[in-house]
């Protein structure tokens, strides 16, 4: 993990994965203050977090033929910039560390259009049995899969702006 005072510029960023977009924010995500309203930089930091976790391998026949899936455990939304109507937005995502049976990273959403980093949605993420609803450790095929993103993503030089007040606890 990577300390808390850093923060990445746009051009750190992009050399992350690209997990969602490029999106054009719609006239509906408008708030009353003028710009995108925060549901909407959340969900669309969690679409990229699902398709880290599908590429990952947890998808619902993980879930159907193991019983076994990811539970949140936090969440940390920080914001930097921010994002208006027709502006284009992308999300990065970053795995910064996994133990037997939680991961911890963080999606960084970068608004294209301006090149600046717009928000991070950092998460920490238990697995569990879906029967027993408790931890239980990955299993080989995933815990494998998560180490390779971890090395591929520290291997770029880019900031990891963690809250400080989450990660895994050792």
């Amino acid at each position: 993990m990577t300390g808390t005072a850093l923060i990445p510029d746009y051009h750190q960023v992009v050399l992350l994965p690209r997990e969602h977009g490029p999106v054009v924010i719609p006239e509906e995500f408008r708030d009353e203050n003028g710009h995108m309203n925060v549901r909407h930089y959340y969900d669309l930091c969690l679409i990229a977090m699902d398709t880290v976790f599908q590429r990952l391998g947890i998808t619902d026949d993980y879930r159907a033929t193991r019983g076994h899936g990811f539970f949140t455990a936090e969440h940390h939304i920080k914001f930097f910039a921010e994002t208006h109507v027709g502006q284009r937005v992308s999300v990065h995502f970053r795995n910064l560390e996994r133990s037997d049976k939680v991961v911890h990273g963080i999606a960084l959403l970068v608004n294209d259009t301006t090149e600046r980093l717009a928000c991070t949605l950092e998460v920490v993420a238990v697995h569990v049995d879906l029967d027993t609803r408790r931890t239980t450790p990955f299993a080989v095929d995933v815990a494998e899969p998560i180490d390779r993103e971890i090395s591929i993503t520290d291997a770029v030089d880019c900031a990891a702006p963690v809250c400080g007040a989450m990660g895994i606890r050792r």
